[in-house]
């Protein structure tokens, strides 16, 4: 038998003593000749008894409480009373403790500058002592070196004797020469009248040759003029073409350089000659045809990786590139491609040399290839039926890449072409119309 079976036995016994002792009772209640029962039950008359027990003992209790409340409070105040003189006691100790803490306080104070002082002494004697050496080195130093200079002064001094000597020998030889410089003085005059003649001739050869040169210089300034007016022509032509496509020039060609291609300087007139040579005005034009030159290099550079054609050979335009509403939930959207439309399976083609960047499944744009043509421009082509090319795998001009489906999110046969730079949306058909431009010239 468990604890739990044990418990629930003896609650049973119990709650049949109570029975026993509040059996079920009926009152009988007779008025004007009328009969009326009225039952009391075992748990009303228990509820009864427990009530009464209750209210007696609250009663009890309360009749202690109010005879006992006059000695409790007495012996409170009694408490209290003893409590205040021992904290007033306490007060003064901890006054006396902080008295004598003060003192301690103002001696160690006192202490304390008087070593600061005594400190401060001994690093200024010891400042002083090094001093004091530092001077007696010096000066140790300063007897040797005018015990130095003594000697050398002596020994200059006999160096200076032994010339004196040598001199007036050497004087008596000079003598001698006198003559024989006069006669190769004579010499060297006539000389000089040669060369004076010579200088001359070979002046008037100079003029000569100057004068020729300039003739050659002004021939040769005129082929370095029309060929950097032809150069300027044709950086002015490629600058249109990559600004019609919507690009910024510098922005390309900082892209495709990979360096910040800003340009600055002072103003220096190739006109004006930077130095007395005949040639120099030649010079700075050749120095500007070339930069130049470098500049037309760069565009070239550029303009060989500009997407300038149609990714297909026949198409028409299904939905331009800007805000236009969507052809599925006919809301408002913004269109960052250019829809060109045409037979299915119509091949699709590289509108520039590159590098596939990707070629799959992309979401809604369902078989999507991408090419990366350098200089950050990205073409994007969506919706293909099939594609003929691989991540990695080189592209040319117009070569096959894939054929115009309707994969992904789209409403029937078409291509979405897209070009990007530096991961800006632009609107490709204004490189279609800049390729034009090109074709056209």
């Amino acid at each position: 038998m468990t604890d739990r079976d044990t418990r629930g036995n003896r609650l049973r016994r119990f709650a049949e003593r109570l029975k026993e002792h509040f059996p079920e009772r009926q009152l009988v209640l007779r008025t004007e000749g009328r009969v009326r029962y009225l039952r009391l039950s075992s748990r009303a008359q228990m509820a009864a008894v427990a009530m009464l027990v209750a209210a007696g003992g609250w009663a009890t209790f309360t009749s202690v409480n109010y005879v006992l409340h006059d000695r409790i409070v007495a012996s409170k105040d009694s408490q209290i009373a003893n409590t205040r003189l021992a904290y007033r006691s306490l007060l003064k100790e901890v006054a006396e403790y902080q008295r004598k803490f003060n003192a301690i306080t103002t001696d160690l104070e006192a202490n304390h500058n008087l070593m600061l002082g005594l400190v401060e002494q001994n690093a200024s004697l010891q400042q002083n002592l090094k001093t004091v050496e530092v001077q007696l080195e010096a000066t140790e130093q300063d007897r040797e070196r005018v015990i130095h200079n003594r000697e050398r002064l002596k020994t200059n001094l006999t160096d200076i004797k032994d010339r004196m000597r040598a001199l007036s020998t050497k004087n008596f030889a000079l003598k001698e020469n006198l003559t024989s410089i006069e006669d190769e003085l004579q010499t060297a005059m006539t000389e000089r009248d040669k060369a004076l003649q010579e200088g001359q001739r070979l002046k008037a050869r100079k003029d000569e040759l100057e004068n020729r040169l300039a003739e050659l210089q002004d021939m040769e300034q005129g082929a370095v003029q029309k060929l950097t007016d032809r150069t300027t022509n044709y950086i002015e032509s490629m600058e249109r073409v990559i600004v019609t496509s919507g690009l910024d020039v510098d922005k390309v060609l900082a892209a495709d350089l990979g360096i910040d291609v800003g340009q600055g300087g002072p103003f220096i007139d190739a006109n004006i000659q930077t130095d007395n040579l005949p040639a120099a005005q030649l010079k700075g034009e050749l120095m500007s045809l070339d930069s130049r030159l470098e500049r037309t290099a760069a565009l070239q550079t550029v303009m060989r990786k500009l997407p300038l054609a149609a990714p297909m050979d026949t198409y028409y335009v299904t939905s331009s590139f800007g805000k236009r509403r969507d052809p599925i939930n006919k809301r408002w959207a913004m269109h960052y491609g250019l829809d060109l439309g045409g037979p299915i399976k119509t091949p699709v083609y590289s509108p520039a040399p590159g590098v596939v960047k990707f070629a799959g499944w992309k979401n809604k744009y369902g078989k999507v290839v991408e090419i990366d043509h350098g200089a950050g421009v990205i073409t994007r082509y969506g919706h293909l039926h099939s594609f003929t090319v691989k991540k990695g795998q080189k592209v040319e001009f117009h070569d096959k890449i894939g054929r115009l489906g309707n994969t992904g999110r789209s409403t029937g046969a078409h291509l979405h072409y897209e070009v990007t730079f530096n991961g800006k949306a632009i609107n490709p058909w204004k490189f279609i119309k800049a390729g034009r431009h090109v074709f056209q010239e």
